[in-house]
């Protein structure tokens, strides 16, 4: 029986029992790749991640995300969560309180960021895809309806729009904390509803926070993934970020996000969209992780 090794740390929280947990497998050429869905699902976290060698000749390391359910090409809290357990068994390089690293993953050679502090990692930003906006979807009534909301639970004047940095997401605005709140959602009309924004997860939102100095407070759901809701979805806020700049209710730098406080696992993002002459030029997400713990499985 061999023992596979996994570290488990919380994501875009700094205090325990916040944020996303994520398990990391920081040796996973040790780990057979077909147990690497079946860990996934039986661990039931949003994430695991299985660190490799890079392929593609341009990154430094290779990492491999698995939901419950699926692998997916691209996600943001197993990027940090997956950078901070490599920086604390120290195997990324580099000295000084800054530091990068690049994973290889489905979507291409992504850039990772470390900030440090009293030589340990305290806060990690990495870098998303630019934006592809999709399609607009009209049918508001269907959008409350999969959602348990009336109509009028919807901002007024502002979009559901579908936005991908990565994965594609259906942004849905609502009035306030109170909407949000109530959100619930039905399995029936929320397939039909992401099929038609070309969409896998739904991310509602409010402009009305919890905290004083946050931008925006949400909530994600993505059964399609084997995720019901997930505390903290970094690569969601990416594309949050860019919908708050184009649809103009918010300016795209220092956006402070929230999420996960209706699970009772408050989490906060940080984003930053750059812009040249007009134009998004540069996606960023970051946060904080706590580390929690490890163990092993047992596997022939």
């Amino acid at each position: 029986m061999a023992k596979l090794h996994y570290q488990l740390v919380d994501v875009f929280t700094g205090s325990h029992f916040g944020g996303n947990p994520l398990a990391v497998f920081p040796d996973g050429p040790a780990v057979p790749e077909r147990y690497y869905q079946r860990i996934a699902n039986e661990l039931n976290l949003s994430e695991t991640t299985y660190v490799l060698p890079p392929t593609d000749g341009q990154s430094d390391v290779r990492v491999r995300i698995f939901t419950p359910r699926e692998e997916l090409p691209f996600a943001g809290h197993p990027t940090l969560g997956t950078a901070f357990v490599l920086a604390r068994e120290d195997r990324i390089s580099g000295s000084g309180a800054e530091r990068k690293v690049v994973f290889e993953l489905g979507v291409g050679p992504t850039p990772v960021e470390l900030r440090y502090r009293d030589g340990a990692p305290h806060f990690i930003t990495m870098s998303q895809p630019l934006p592809q906006f999709g399609p607009e979807v009209s049918d508001r009534g269907a959008i409350a309806a999969m959602l348990s909301l009336a109509e009028d639970d919807l901002l007024p004047g502002a979009p559901c729009h579908m936005i991908s940095c990565g994965l594609p997401f259906l942004f849905v605005p609502l009035r306030g904390l109170e909407a949000v709140g109530k959100v619930r959602v039905k399995p029936t009309e929320f397939e039909a509803v992401l099929e038609s924004a070309a969409a896998r997860a739904v991310y509602a939102f409010t402009m009305e926070t919890e905290q004083p100095g946050s931008t925006v407070h949400g909530r994600m759901f993505g059964p399609a993934l084997g995720v019901k809701e997930d505390p903290a979805t970094g690569s969601a806020n990416g594309p949050l970020g860019c919908y708050l700049l184009r649809h103009g209710l918010a300016e795209g730098a220092g956006i402070v996000s929230e999420q996960g406080f209706e699970m009772g696992r408050p989490s906060l993002l940080y984003v930053d969209i750059g812009q040249e002459e007009g134009e998004i030029s540069s996606v960023r997400v970051g946060g904080q992780c706590v580390a929690m713990g490890g163990g092993w499985f047992e596997l022939p």
